[in-house]
């Protein structure tokens, strides 16, 4: 499945690539530390990649993949860098307790791995807020229990306009209307204040549960629903890029 190279892996560089339900983002590290980042369709896989290993003396790839795979993405890395594909076998830093791990999503996984990394030791709550808005809470002693998973703010304007005959299919505004004086204002008020009071009700319950910890938000809703949500959170958009990488060391030092 993967190839190894060498343990000096500080002075190489990781080509991290994570397909998503929409968009491939692509980020070059070395060591931990990200030099280059990258956003593009997937039809672009191909051209993308190679302007990439041109720039950089890439020496090993991990993958992350929700979604349907370009054509012959494999292949076209495997030329060039040692390739790690993440799957639910796949060593990670933490301890996986899901009760069915082999349906939990790569991109969960990279981001739990993100926590055990960057926050060892630590209560972590991650929130990824994507096409769906997926809670995942590591904790100090580095044990994965699981989430949840919730509609994200895209899908949710869409369910309003799709489950109805008439209301239309709007995007979201920059701030949040105090009060929906009109249908447009009603659908912003009740789908962005929805979510932004199911993030607060979230955190609030792990709150019953834990003395301490911290919680990270990524995922492309990541800085608007910061400057809305009442509670400290810090927003890290690279988080599952970051976590990637980390298994990919974690891997070179297994």
């Amino acid at each position: 499945m993967y190839v190894f190279l060498s343990l000096t892996f500080f002075h190489l560089m990781n080509l991290v690539i994570d397909i998503g339900n929409t968009l491939i983002k692509a980020a070059v590290f070395k060591g931990d530390s990200l030099v280059f980042k990258a956003t593009f369709p997937k039809e672009n896989f191909a051209a993308e990649t190679n302007l990439i290993s041109r720039q950089f003396d890439i020496t090993r790839a991990i993958l992350s993949n929700v979604s349907h795979s370009p054509e012959n993405f494999d292949s076209l890395l495997v030329k060039k860098e040692n390739l790690l594909i993440l799957d639910q076998d796949t060593k990670v830093p933490f301890n996986n307790l899901y009760s069915t791990p082999q349906t939990l999503g790569v991109d969960r996984i990279a981001l739990m791995a993100g926590a055990a990394v960057q926050f060892p030791s630590e209560n972590i709550l991650v929130i990824d807020a994507g096409s769906c808005i997926t809670y995942d809470f590591l904790d100090s002693e580095n044990n994965y229990f699981g989430g949840a998973i919730s509609p994200g703010i895209e899908m949710r304007y869409k369910a309003v306009h799709q489950q109805t005959a008439k209301l239309p299919l709007l995007k979201p505004v920059p701030e949040i209307p105090r009060i929906g004086n009109s249908t447009e204002n009603a659908i912003h008020r009740g789908v962005l204040n929805g979510v932004i009071q199911e993030i607060d009700g979230i955190m609030a319950q792990y709150g019953v549960i834990y003395d301490n910890f911290t919680t990270i938000l990524t995922g492309g809703d990541a800085i608007f629903l910061s400057k809305n949500l009442k509670s400290t959170i810090f927003a890290k958009p690279n988080f599952l890029l970051e976590g990637l990488n980390g298994i990919l060391i974690h891997n070179l030092d297994e």
